[in-house]
């Protein structure tokens, strides 16, 4: 397995629309950076936002999650409570070839505020929206802002194309275009 360049990136973006809009170069200035990298992508954060509240005082379930758990706000900038969580969506959409797999990992500038990114890998074959899950590690508020870089997005090519891709077994989480909550 090895970990797809720059170029690799740049040629599937563009000849088979795996990521758009697709940025090929480093954004910085006054944001947080986002798009290509040396080995791997820069993603940014969609203005949608789902912020964790224990309002309702109800159990956290993943298989029973409800809707009621969140307040949803379309803005600029999102404050994170305290020790809670918010979901939001990638601003690109993904495309993931069948012999390979993507790795998340958040940002440091984001990781040194004590907020962490988690998305679980894009298997061979996903296509969607990545749901994103920031958590305030915190006992403060913290903020995240849309429509800037969040996470880097590592493509690692398989030795071979799997068996049976997640597109294949018609995964719970393909196609996904919002904020997607739990499902079995």
């Amino acid at each position: 397995m090895s970990v797809l360049s720059d170029k690799w990136i740049r040629k599937m973006s563009k000849d088979h629309n795996m990521i758009s809009p697709f940025e090929e170069k480093q954004v910085r200035g006054s944001s947080i950076s986002y798009g290509l990298s040396s080995f791997g992508y820069d993603a940014r954060v969609s203005d949608e936002f789902k912020i964790f509240t224990n309002v309702n005082s109800e159990i956290v379930d993943p298989k029973n999650f409800k809707a009621t758990n969140f307040v949803t706000k379309k803005v600029s900038e999102c404050i994170i409570p305290p020790n809670s969580f918010v979901l939001a969506r990638t601003v690109e959409k993904f495309k993931i070839p069948n012999d390979v797999l993507v790795i998340c990992l958040g940002k440091s500038t984001y990781a040194r505020c004590g907020i962490i990114v988690n998305v679980t890998p894009l298997e061979p074959g996903w296509e969607g929206y990545v749901t994103l899950e920031f958590s305030n590690t915190t006992p403060l508020p913290a903020k995240i802002y849309a429509n800037e870089g969040v996470a880097q997005f590592i493509f690692l090519k398989g030795n071979e194309k799997p068996e049976v891709s997640y597109a294949d077994r018609d995964g719970k989480y393909m196609g996904q275009t919002g904020v997607t909550l739990p499902k079995v």
